[in-house]
């Protein structure tokens, strides 16, 4: 398909004039449109958007990216059994939300649509029986695809990754034709949306709807190394699962070498069954030193890269309290709320230097840790982590129940599901150390409990993190984490608490899962501005609408010193703040929800963060208490 808009515009005009008198279709060409509120990197995403390989911890040399210009119509529910004719009837970026204005299109409410695009196989690629396989990172929400004209699969959910063998379908010589239908019932249906919603309001923001994460091809032999588990603790232990496509029990060879090349252990076993290799003495990872180990592993002609990082998670008793610990000693969690919205990509970053701008102020304010939020990011936000030396709670995206009083049994049987899909896609990535269940009670069902059945089954999956399983509401006492949320002043470990929570249970790891959420208006040319956002920003938890920013300042300064005293004196070991960024209405961000105005006195943060960290260490008794490079 030509992409129309890299011509100059004359030629554009020329070139769809005699594709119409020639009586070719030709598609709107594509046009990044002006968003409500831009970001630095808007007008870096280009035609090429994120050409980086999607999986960090299953590399392969062999892959062709198919991000870039589609087309796009949209379309009714019945029109799914015969895909139309391309190019569809408007250009698209992809991977975009189709409500963003990178995409294009910028529109709400579509339900039902078409993508497509035209793709070549390199030469080679499906010789010797080797397969091409098509390959989705995220799409929302339920996704038919079809290759030249036969369906080739389907999918539901709209945050995890799937993959599908089109050797039998492609023609291997010429130009192939890639349709995607997709159905996104966004409100219609309960199911795991996170934050996303149509009827806009203060803390339910724009939703994504399409192709939001990378599409790409990679030439694999015809068997081969699907997926890989890997798991090393602070001992040197690794354990090892290399999953394969379609023959079990083939011969798998390892080896892991440290982060100066030398190759420090090596084995063979067989493809989907655990198996341990030992590392003597290894260097562990943690947020001061983020060391990492390289991986590769070999079936047959397959060959992956990967890595990982030595360390332990765990939970025990440090001078009568009970504490997360890291590599064995007490480490004291503090890091924002992160929802990853963007007010040009809305769930698709428009970069992954802008993704990671993020998290290099996070680290940069000496923060340890970030709590991902209700949504689950492309796997280059983890591996960032991993290098950047950044904790991870990785929030499971909430149904929220829309037309009926609980999840249906179906609904609950689907939110399962794909709870076991967020943790086995990403327990492999060293930074991640919490996973969290239930967020404030949305889609939980409380006339009976499930979050006990729910937490036994994550740490049957992954058995070395630990597990919030209900974070903020209705906590029955299933998990690791006792879990409060109030705003803004902190109560965090502490022998009192308000509805709807609970006092501090001295049996789990007492945490702050939310806090602060002090706001303070942005300038206009900083502020998201939607009339029903707008209309909102007076729901602020604490809105300090004064010309300069002192009394923020001030505030947030009491609030990190209350949290300070929590840590000395009762049980605190771990807070989250409300929040990274800015999101549409809510203006309670360390940055504006356009990255260009950090909002926070940087130096008086760093101090009050040191503070938590030499608090936590004193309450220890032994100096622990952790931190980050930023905390020394």
């Amino acid at each position: 398909m030509i992409n129309i808009t890299q011509l100059a515009p004359f030629m554009q005009v020329l070139l769809c004039t005699l594709l119409l008198a020639c009586g070719a279709d030709a598609a709107a060409p594509y046009q990044l449109l002006k968003p409500p509120l831009d970001t630095p990197w808007t007008d870096q995403v280009g035609t090429n958007p994120w050409p980086q390989y999607p999986r960090p911890q299953l590399r392969r040399d062999v892959w062709k990216s198919l991000n870039g210009i589609w087309s796009f119509q949209e379309a009714q529910e019945g029109d799914v059994t015969d895909p139309p004719a391309l190019p569809l009837g408007q250009e698209v970026l992809i991977p975009s939300c189709i409500e963003s204005g990178i995409s294009g299109i910028q529109k709400m409410g579509v339900t039902h649509m078409w993508f497509g695009t035209n793709f070549t196989v390199p030469a080679g690629w499906a010789d010797d029986d080797r397969r091409v396989m098509l390959n989705f990172e995220a799409v929302d929400y339920e996704t038919k695809v079809y290759v030249n004209g036969a369906e080739v699969g389907t999918n539901r959910g709209g945050y995890h990754r799937f993959s599908l063998d089109i050797t039998p379908n492609i023609v291997r010589d010429g130009a192939n034709q890639l349709h995607v239908f997709v159905f996104d019932p966004t409100d219609d249906q309960s199911i795991p949306q996170g934050k996303q919603t149509k009827r806009l309001s203060h803390i339910f923001y724009t939703p994504c709807t399409g192709i939001w994460q990378t599409v790409w091809l990679e030439s694999v032999s015809q068997d081969f190394i699907k997926s890989l588990d890997v798991a090393a603790d602070m001992n040197g232990i690794v354990t090892v699962v290399a999953h394969s496509w379609n023959n079990e029990n083939s011969p798998v060879q390892i080896s892991i070498a440290s982060p100066q090349g030398d190759v420090v252990a090596s084995q063979q076993h067989l493809s989907d069954q655990p198996f341990t290799i030992n590392v003597p003495s290894p260097m562990l990872w943690s947020p001061d030193s983020p060391t990492l180990y390289n991986i590769t592993v070999t079936m047959g002609s397959d060959e992956v890269r990967s890595y990982t990082g030595f360390r332990t998670i765990s939970t025990g008793v440090v001078n009568g309290i009970q504490r997360p610990q890291l590599n064995g000693e007490f480490v004291f969690m503090f890091g924002p709320l992160d929802q990853g919205y963007w007010p040009d990509g809305i769930y698709t970053p428009p970069t992954l230097d802008a993704m990671v701008y993020d998290l290099e102020l996070i680290k940069r304010l000496g923060m340890n840790m970030v709590r991902k939020h209700i949504k689950i990011e492309p796997d280059l936000f983890y591996e960032a982590c991993d290098r950047m030396g950044l904790l991870v709670m990785q929030d499971m995206p909430s149904m929220r129940v829309f037309h009926h009083s609980r999840p249906t049994d179906g609904e609950q049987s689907e939110f399962e599901r794909q709870l076991d899909i967020m943790v086995n896609e990403h327990k492999s990535y060293p930074s991640i150390v919490t996973w969290v269940i239930y967020n404030e009670g949305w889609g939980q069902i409380t006339d009976y409990y499930p979050e006990f059945a729910l937490t036994d089954r994550v740490r049957q999956l992954d058995p070395s993190r630990l597990i919030n399983s209900v974070t903020g509401w209705h906590d029955h006492g299933a998990g690791d984490y006792h879990d409060n949320h109030h705003y803004a002043e902190p109560q965090c470990g502490t022998p009192w608490s308000s509805l709807p929570n609970t006092p501090y249970d001295s049996k789990r790891i007492g945490l702050q899962g939310e806090f602060g959420g002090i706001g303070h208006r942005p300038a206009d040319e900083n502020l998201w501005p939607v009339p029903e956002a707008v209309r909102t920003i007076n729901e602020t938890y604490e809105l300090h609408n004064t010309a300069g920013l002192e009394s923020y300042h001030y505030r947030a300064h009491v609030l990190l010193q209350l949290l300070r005293d929590q840590v000395d004196q009762y049980a605190c070991s771990g807070a989250v703040y409300t929040q990274t960024t800015d999101v549409e209405g809510e203006v309670n961000g360390l940055v504006t929800y356009d990255r260009r105005v950090v909002r926070v006195d940087e130096e008086q943060w760093k101090s009050d963060i040191r503070g938590l960290y030499d608090a936590a260490g004193a309450r220890a008794g032994d100096g622990g208490g952790g931190g980050g490079e930023g905390s020394r």
